[in-house]
């Protein structure tokens, strides 16, 4: 007892700055987000794999695994060596658009940094997480006929040219942040910029050899099926966990993101069973996915009321600009990369703007951003972060596709396509039966 008294009293004249420096980790915080950065690497590895690699047809399956395998690894190095930095420190001067180097190789980042009060560590690896899956995202555009070559350096360039800038304008201090643009966990960052990447690289490249006149179904609806279910799952540490905190908004926010989804699913399931007469498996799991890439930007803001109304609307629109993009413009976006992300990250951010109010009886929200008072001038906001996001994504996104283009080419060949590139690009086969 007498030592306990002489440690307090040491603590009260400030001789024991360590053991003050130790409460300002929280425990609690530190393990929720370790969880939810392996939440968030599942829907990488192994969700958006399997999600993926059952859409396209049998010769094309492991060419999808191993894309999104492969920028799994390329994206965890940039992000180690330039990626952070530049997303989430100070750039001085440029700080507006960019951050500093000051973290370059995670310079700094040491077992007892704190970012808030969890370690620094797990703030970089949690949104590590992200930066992974966003490139990733977009192989379903392209799926079936891009280059292995060509994928990975267009994934590692267009992270750190179009991800990571625009990570820092929202998350990282930039202008959009000072404009007090509301994004909880992605809706600009992630969706629009990952969706407007793929419309554009789904362009550039042309549509698939025989494209509205050779049918291409899923080979293995079972694998997108089950890519689904951990999708679900992992969202919740993509949203919840963008709390940084094990709090009320974490729980709020994996609240809603499970409405969403559930309403987002049985829009697009009655839509399609009411005008094709089956509800289909593929629709059901679509419908899911737009759902949850719907309420990410909202999830920390609204309430669930607000989430039943954003994943019924996400399932809605998301189904008809899927027809649009396919049957309407003839675009070959392989697997709906454009219409359920981007469009799911354009709505939601937009949604955000209108559920955010206190206003609104049930369909409240937790208020708007910090200085702005009223729905319109938070709605012009999101729409600023809409307009401006969707125009840096195309604009570089196209400059770049072109000019890999120029150098190495994008396309494999003809050959190489009808024979798929498992064969063709990595000399193996999905299944040897």
């Amino acid at each position: 007892m007498k030592l306990v008294k002489q440690l307090l009293l040491f603590i009260g004249a400030g001789l024991l700055p360590s053991l003050a420096l130790a409460d300002d980790l929280n425990g609690a915080n530190t393990a929720w987000i370790l969880t939810s950065t392996a939440l968030v690497l599942m829907m990488t590895l192994p969700g958006l794999s399997l999600f993926y690699g059952g859409l396209v047809r049998v010769k094309n399956v492991l060419s999808v695994l191993m894309q999104c395998f492969a920028i799994a690894c390329v994206a965890s190095l940039l992000w180690m060596i330039v990626g952070y930095t530049m997303a989430f420190t100070d750039g001085g001067s440029l700080n507006s658009w960019i951050g500093g180097l000051s973290n370059v190789f995670l310079a700094g980042v040491q077992e007892e940094t704190l970012s808030g009060d969890i370690p620094e560590s797990v703030f970089v690896m949690f949104q590590m997480t992200f930066a992974i899956i966003t490139p990733a995202l977009m192989v379903g555009a392209f799926a079936e006929r891009m280059k292995f070559s060509a994928m990975l350096i267009f994934s590692a360039i267009w992270l750190l040219v179009v991800y990571v800038p625009v990570t820092h304008w929202v998350w990282g201090g930039g202008w959009l942040a000072e404009m007090g643009l509301l994004d909880f966990a992605g809706g600009t960052v992630v969706h629009i910029t990952a969706g407007v990447g793929a419309l554009v690289a789904a362009i550039v490249l042309g549509n698939r050899n025989g494209y509205g006149k050779t049918p291409m179904p899923p080979h293995n609806l079972t694998m997108t099926v089950t890519g689904a279910g951990m999708l679900w799952v992992g969202w919740f540490g993509f949203n919840a966990g963008s709390a940084l905190a094990a709090n009320g908004d974490a729980g709020m926010a994996m609240l809603v993101t499970h409405i969403s989804a559930a309403c987002g699913s049985l829009a697009w399931m009655t839509i399609e069973w009411i005008r094709h007469g089956k509800p289909s498996v593929l629709g059901i799991v679509t419908g899911m996915v737009a759902g949850l890439g719907t309420i990410t930007p909202a999830s920390g803001f609204v309430g669930p009321g607000g989430a039943v109304i954003i994943g019924f609307t996400a399932g809605i629109v998301c189904y008809f600009m899927t027809a649009w993009i396919k049957n309407g413009l003839k675009i070959d976006d392989s697997l709906d990369v454009f219409p359920v992300h981007g469009v799911g990250g354009i709505l939601g951010t937009f949604l955000a703007g209108i559920f955010a109010s206190t206003e609104l009886g049930v369909f409240s929200g937790q208020g708007f951003a910090d200085g702005i008072a009223t729905m319109g001038e938070q709605v012009g906001v999101q729409l600023v972060g809409i307009v401006a996001t969707f125009a840096y994504t195309a604009i570089i996104s196209y400059v770049l596709l072109k000019v890999i283009d120029a150098v190495i080419g994008l396309r494999v060949d003809k050959e190489t396509e009808t024979e798929g590139l498992d064969l063709r690009e990595h000399d193996e086969r999905g299944y040897i039966i």
